[in-house]
Parts: C-alpha cells; sequence; structure tokens
C-alpha cells in the first residue's frame, strides 16, 4: 500500500499545500493567495492567523482531491512544512497571535538599524556570521513590537515564525512550547551562535529581548506533536498525524534545487528573489561589514549559506501585473507579458525601472520605485521587460561580490516561480554570464518537506540520497556573449542613475511622502 506525505509552503505570495506519494510524486495540491497591506510609507503587515486558514483551507481542498482518486487519507504519515525565515509575529501565552506579522519587506526599523549598526560591536559577526543588523531581520522586529507593547491586546509570550505557528496550532501547542527549527532560527540575522544553533543569552541582552520569549530550538524532523481533534474536524485529515517541526522556505528550496553541499549556488526567484551559495562556514570575506549578504544555517546539519537579497524581485512582478496591468489574481497573465517581453532587444528601448517599491535598501535608504526614460513609442511588453532588467542588476551586483570571494558561478539553478519564465531565465543568463538550469519541479520546497517528513517517520534512512534522486534538469540556458558585454556596460550605468544621479531625488521625494 502506497504511503503518503502532506507538505505546505507557507510563503509571501501565497500558501501552497501539496500531498507526494513515496514516489515523490504530486498527488493533490493546492494554492491560496495571502493579503499584505501597507498602513503607512515603508510598513508591510500580513497576518499569521491568515496563513493558518489558508493552509487549513488548502489541506481540506487536498482532502476532497484525495477522495475523488480513491486514496485513503489515512495513509498520509506526516505534515511538514516551511515558511519564511525572516518574518515574526508576537503569541500570547495561550499561543494566539497578538500582533502584525513583519517580515523582511518591511523597513519600519530603519532608524534601529542605523542607531545599532552606529555601536559597531563585533558580536554579531563572530557568532552568527552577519556583521550588520538589518532591518529586515526578526531580531529588530522584535525590539519594535517590545517598544509598542501598549498597542496589542495582550502581553507578548513568544516570537514566533509563520509555518512554526501553523505547525503548532494543527498540534494544539500553547506558547511555552512554541519552537522554531535550526535553519529557520538563525534568519532571526541576530541573537543566537548560529554554529552551535543556540540562543546567544549575551546577543539577546544587548538586544534587550529575554530570552523567554524565544522558541526552543528543534530539528526540522523532530516530532512536534500530533493532529488534534479540532484541526481533524476543520482539515477532513485523520487524527494524530506526526507533525514535523519545519524549515525555512530559502533552505528547502536550496535543497529541492539540488543544492546539497559547499559551492553550489541557487536563485530562489520568490517574492524576495534570493541569491545563495553553499558553505562549511563563514567566509571572512563574504561576512565583512559592508558585503550586504546574510549568512544562514541550512536544514541539513552541517551546511551552511549566504544569500543576497532582491526584496521586491517577485513582489515587483506581481505588482506590475495587478496594478498596472489589472490583472490582479490572473497567473496567466504572466505568460501574456513574457510572450511580449521576447520581442523585447536587451536594454528595453532605453527605458530603466528602479524596483524600490517598499524602499531602499543600504547606502540607498531613500529610494523608491520608478520608470525612467520613458516615451510614447513605451509599451506594456517594454515595460515588463525593465523590470526583469532592474531585478538582473541587482543579482549581478551580488554576482560580482560572490565571484570577488573566489565562488564558482558558472551554474546558477533557479528555483520557485520565476523558473517558469524562459526569457527571465536567458536575461539572467546574459546578465551574470552563466548557465541558468531549471528543475523539472520548479516548487522544490514542497517536494522537500515531503522528503524530510517521510525520514521523521522513519520512511526513508537518507534525506540526501532522496533529494539527489528527486532531482532533475528541465531547461539549461546559456549566455549570450555579446548581450553579456552589453548589459556590464548598461549595469554600470544603472547603478550610476541608482546611486549617484538620483540620490538627491530620492531625498526629495521622502519629504514630499512627508506632507
Amino acid at each position: 500500500m502506497s504511503r503518503y506525505y502532506l507538505g505546505f509552503d507557507a510563503g509571501t505570495q501565497s500558501v501552497k499545500v501539496a500531498v507526494y506519494d513515496d514516489h515523490m510524486q504530486i498527488v493533490a495540491s493546492s494554492t491560496s493567495p495571502t493579503t499584505l497591506s501597507y498602513p503607512h510609507p515603508g510598513w508591510v503587515n500580513m497576518d499569521v492567523d491568515e496563513y493558518l486558514a489558508l493552509a487549513i483551507k488548502g489541506m481540506k481542498d487536498c482532502v476532497v482531491q484525495l477522495e475523488e482518486k480513491h486514496i485513503d487519507v489515512n495513509q498520509i504519515r506526516s505534515i511538514m512544512g516551511d515558511g519564511i525565515i525572516c518574518g515574526i509575529a508576537g503569541v500570547d501565552v495561550e499561543g494566539n497571535a497578538i500582533t502584525p506579522y513583519i517580515n523582511y519587506l518591511d523597513s519600519r526599523t530603519q532608524e534601529d538599524e542605523i542607531e545599532m549598526n552606529g555601536w559597531d560591536l563585533d558580536i554579531w559577526g563572530k557568532e552568527t556570521g552577519n556583521p550588520e543588523p538589518k532591518c529586515m531581520y526578526p531580531a529588530l522586529f522584535a525590539r519594535w513590537f517590545l517598544k509598542h507593547q501598549e498597542q496589542w491586546t495582550g502581553t507578548i509570550a513568544k516570537f514566533i515564525h509563520n509555518a512554526p505557528y501553523i505547525l503548532a496550532h494543527l498540534a494544539g501547542l500553547k506558547a511555552a512550547d512554541m519552537f522554531i527549527d535550526w535553519g529557520a532560527m538563525s534568519g532571526w540575522g541576530l541573537g543566537y551562535k548560529v554554529e552551535e544553533k543556540v540562543w546567544s543569552t549575551e546577543q539577546l541582552e544587548i538586544l534587550g529581548i529575554s530570552e523567554t520569549m524565544m522558541p526552543r530550538i528543534v530539528k526540522p524532523w523532530d516530532i512536534i506533536g500530533h493532529l488534534t481533534a479540532e484541526m481533524v474536524e476543520a482539515t477532513g485529515l485523520p487524527a494524530g498525524i506526526p507533525i514535523c517541526g519545519g524549515a525555512g522556505d530559502t533552505m528547502q528550496s536550496m535543497i529541492g534545487s539540488g543544492n546539497i553541499k559547499a559551492g553550489q549556488a541557487v536563485d530562489v526567484a520568490g517574492t524576495c528573489s534570493m541569491f545563495c551559495v553553499s558553505t562549511n562556514g563563514i567566509i571572512p570575506e563574504l561576512s565583512k561589514k559592508g558585503a550586504g549578504l546574510i549568512f544562514n544555517s541550512g536544514t541539513l546539519p552541517n551546511l551552511y549559506f549566504y544569500w543576497g537579497y532582491i526584496r521586491t524581485g517577485g513582489l515587483a512582478l506581481r505588482w506590475f501585473k495587478d496594478n498596472i496591468c489589472g490583472h490582479e489574481g490572473d497567473g496567466s497573465y504572466y505568460d501574456i507579458l513574457n510572450d511580449g517581453a521576447a520581442q523585447v532587444t536587451p536594454g528595453s528601448n532605453g527605458v530603466f525601472f528602479l524596483p524600490y517599491l517598499t524602499g531602499g535598501t543600504n547606502d540607498i535608504k531613500n529610494a523608491t520605485g520608478c520608470f525612467l526614460n520613458m516615451t510614447m513609442d513605451t509599451d506594456q511588453a517594454t515595460m515588463w521587460h525593465a523590470v526583469l532588467e532592474a531585478i538582473g542588476y541587482d543579482y549581478m551586483e551580488i554576482t560580482d561580490l560572490y565571484r570577488s570571494a573566489g565562488v564558482n558561478l558558472n551554474r546558477i539553478t533557479v528555483t520557485e516561480g520565476g523558473s517558469r519564465s524562459n526569457v527571465w531565465n536567458q536575461i539572467k543568463a546574459d546578465m551574470l554570464g552563466s548557465d541558468i538550469v531549471t528543475p523539472e519541479n520548479a516548487e522544490g520546497a514542497v517536494a522537500t518537506n515531503c522528503i524530510v517528513g517521510a525520514y521523521a517517520v522513519g520512511d526513508i534512512p537518507d534525506i540526501t540520497e532522496a533529494v539527489t534522486a528527486n532531482f532533475k534538469v528541465k531547461q539549461t540556458f546559456h549566455a549570450d556573449e555579446s548581450n553579456k558585454q552589453f548589459y556590464r556596460e548598461q549595469y554600470n550605468l544603472q547603478k550610476q542613475i541608482v546611486k549617484q544621479d538620483m540620490s538627491a531625488v530620492f531625498d526629495t521625494l521622502k519629504k514630499i511622502n512627508q506632507h
């Protein structure tokens, strides 16, 4: 009799739930969009209870599909999920959220970031591999929540990520038993010892966060509980299914892309595009101040990785489709945009897009999004092509940094939603001067979750072997040398525009926004 495993990915733009069989073939799936709200410039609020509701809906949808296929839901062996690594909410003693969920898209803690970097502490880099506080780190969100405690309807007992929030509620856990796996732990950015995989008492004291408010650290395949009777009613799943400790979305996407040893590169082309290279530990050249990279612990015990992020990568694409083209909720319109962009030459007829829709980063903190150099001939396809290139220029900056540290980037695996666009993949190959490889399973995180879930209940002996067997190349894109040279010249001009020519304009626009 076949065995089945349920996995979910609680991402920025959607919650995906799927069931895989013991050959890691998908047999049921459901995807639901999330809601993002923008109460103030630079603020992005979400709701972990919506995440929970969408996960439950996805599970119920999958149960219906399984029953239609005459698959016995009692053969589902485990539930395993991943979520955003840079995002938290505060919960009360009952384990229920009392704050909004804030993640990496939010920049409300920029002033705190500036203040903390002024402390010039070495302990951050020494213990975490991240030498500088960043406003996207949950550690800074926690400080903000605590500074505004009077806004919440109760007292914060724990800080929790979105996937552990879902998993904990499926198991009926309260705040005292809430948890985080050792990979998502490193998504905090600060406050832990990355190699020991423990919270850092000294760092937390500096941050002003009580260690009692931090969730316990578990392995991704630890069984943290079992599906409760209440959740049986809500999901249609049988009682008692083992629930795993969860993982970070980036970590699972990397593993699902075959990145299981040091020296491999993966572009997780989701809402926040994450460009990752795996290592055996900290590389000093990449952990120096000013590098702008983030260092994390992976799902597997001795695998670590650096990543540079393009914060509004996939979100800029969704914004253009929804707000500019007026096709909200119509995922098929991406195909129309990509078909049009395929007819546009490199350089987008001189049109530049600046993708800073949720605010700037690092040395361009006041940057905002805009199109430049448009004419009466500029059409939708040209603008879309310019959006793709704008994100690509941010990739080029990170690629240059990796190569300066001796990282081989001859081949890059692209996963998640962005991997489905051939024109986008070819632009990346030309811009980065690398072979771009796409896997047959672009949603690698959910499949990887099911592999970890199978390992958790003893149905497979080795995660690495199972992932390797499951990874298959779908398509390879090679760089065009003439386009590669052209984009290098354009990149230099784009950086001049963003970091020099537009600097004073961004400052003026900030004053306008404050009125």
